[in-house]
């Protein structure tokens, strides 16, 4: 199903100049294209973004480098957006740490130095972690437990505990932390859309957990609302809802190949592990364990609503 154009955002008290970190990978487009004409943007991703709108300035460089600070220096920052995130569980774990960590340490750091009024961080509702005692839809409160099953996901655990302690460190700071749960679309290429692209996808016998999905044109528009002024707080944003995993295949016509658990995922890691898949054998608990979240309160305090359909965000993943 075609993606049907996204509506311009008119949103009173929109920041000025507006940092997004990590604007060359999908979202940070999808993102790009829905703040185009709304704010002044600035680009910062050590990829190149040859298809950029003219009047988007962007700076091709590393976090971690000192040459970062020059943007802020350059002009007024009034709002920064990070999504300069990877995650991509090939790559080995200390450059992980170091790119995702260090880099956001260095990028807020520098939102303290320059007087940055508006801060979201981009996490995910992954860092709860699918557990088989975890119970229905998970508050904000609720413990970061995905790092005891789940090792590639400990760097995101302690960026976004990073972000929650730089949120009561810098009061002056409207900070927003955001824990989407699983973004699919026609661009993404995370774990999620990955494996319901598959033509014969596995599932483990006896399990058809719950999933949560969120269109990547809705999570760009939640990222939006969050530079709402006033809005600072840790927030799970969902989409139209939740659906067994079974529904989801059959919505998208695969046929899945129901393996037994403990088979399951020796069989994936040597499929990971000789490239003939790229969905971590590590993910297999999303196939097997609930991981729900209540996203009550950001529907609360931004007026938060999804704008695509269940069956819209299921399909949007072929495009």
């Amino acid at each position: 199903m075609p993606s049907r154009p996204t509506a311009p955002v008119r949103f009173p008290g929109m920041p000025g100049r507006v940092v997004i970190t990590g604007i060359a990978g999908n979202l940070g487009k999808a993102l790009a294209r829905l703040l185009h004409g709304e704010a002044r943007l600035v680009g910062l991703d050590r990829r190149p973004f040859p298809e950029r709108p003219k009047d988007v300035e962007h700076h091709q460089l590393d976090l971690r480098k000192r040459k970062a600070e020059e943007v802020f220096r350059r002009a007024p920052v009034d709002a920064l957006i990070h999504l300069g995130i990877m995650h991509d569980p090939r790559m080995p774990f200390s450059e992980a740490h170091s790119f995702n960590v260090v880099g956001t340490q260095k990028i807020l750091e520098l939102c303290v130095q320059h007087g940055v009024r508006k801060v979201v961080v981009l996490s995910s509702a992954d860092v709860y972690g699918p557990l088989p005692d975890n119970s229905n839809f998970l508050t904000e409160e609720m413990p970061l437990m995905a790092a005891d099953r789940y090792s590639d996901v400990r760097d995101l655990i302690e960026l976004d505990m990073y972000a929650q302690s730089f949120m009561w460190k810098h009061p002056e700071i409207e900070t927003v932390l955001l824990r989407p749960v699983h973004i699919v679309g026609p661009t993404v290429r995370n774990a999620p859309s990955n494996y319901l692209r598959l033509e014969r996808p596995v599932t483990v016998m006896g399990f058809d957990p719950m999933v949560q999905l969120i269109h990547e044109d809705d999570a760009c528009r939640a990222m939006t609302l969050a530079l709402r002024p006033g809005l600072r707080g840790v927030y799970n944003v969902t989409g139209p809802g939740e659906v067994p995993l079974s529904a989801v295949l059959r919505e998208l016509g695969r046929r899945a190949i129901p393996v037994p658990h403990f088979l399951a995922r020796p069989l994936l890691r040597r499929a990971f592990e000789a490239r003939l898949t790229s969905f971590p054998p590590e993910e297999l608990d999303h196939l097997q364990y609930l991981c729900a979240v209540d996203g009550s309160r950001f529907a609360r305090d931004a007026g938060w609503a999804p704008t695509r359909s269940m069956r819209e965000t299921i399909r949007g993943v072929m495009g």
